[in-house]
């Protein structure tokens, strides 16, 4: 591994990943020589998607970017951070809401495991979209194309 390679860590359930995600990292694309897409998994949690479809999904997304690539993990962010040689955690803000939550969380993982968080401004287009409500619209029934990449990837 080269010195300067600055490997970024996006890292989130993504259930699903959406528009927005994407979005995220295609703007970190112009500033990270390798990107992970960290789907964490979190035992006590109940997903609508299945791990291995959102896996599928995501990848599905970035096949044209060999500089993307797409892993599980369980634990502690900062350590699968350290574990892949990743210096920076992506993290995408849609409000000021968004900043004062992921904020607090960059600093713990600062001082905990010395990775520092890169924030990116999602386009506003995005800004509405969240995993929460494309989740309960497909609950419901109705189509989420407009907010979900490659859908047939999901069901």
């Amino acid at each position: 591994m080269s010195q300067n390679k600055k490997t970024g860590l996006f890292p989130g359930s993504f259930d699903p990943f959406t528009k927005g995600h994407q979005d995220v990292v295609e703007q970190a694309l112009t500033l990270f020589d390798e990107i992970i897409i960290g789907i964490g998994v979190n035992e006590t949690k109940k997903y609508l998607f299945d791990l291995e479809k959102r896996k599928q999904h995501i990848a599905s997304i970035f096949t044209d970017y060999p500089q993307v690539s797409v892993r599980e993990y369980k634990g502690l962010t900062v350590d699968f951070a350290k574990a892949c040689n990743a210096q920076f955690l992506i993290r995408g803000l849609r409000d000021s809401r968004d900043f004062s939550y992921e904020r607090a969380i960059a600093h713990m993982n600062d001082q905990m495991g010395q990775v520092k968080s890169v924030f990116l401004l999602t386009k506003p287009e995005f800004g509405a979209i969240n995993s929460t409500i494309v989740r309960e619209i497909f609950k419901n029934g109705a189509k989420i194309d407009d907010f979900v990449t490659n859908v047939h990837f999901l069901v």
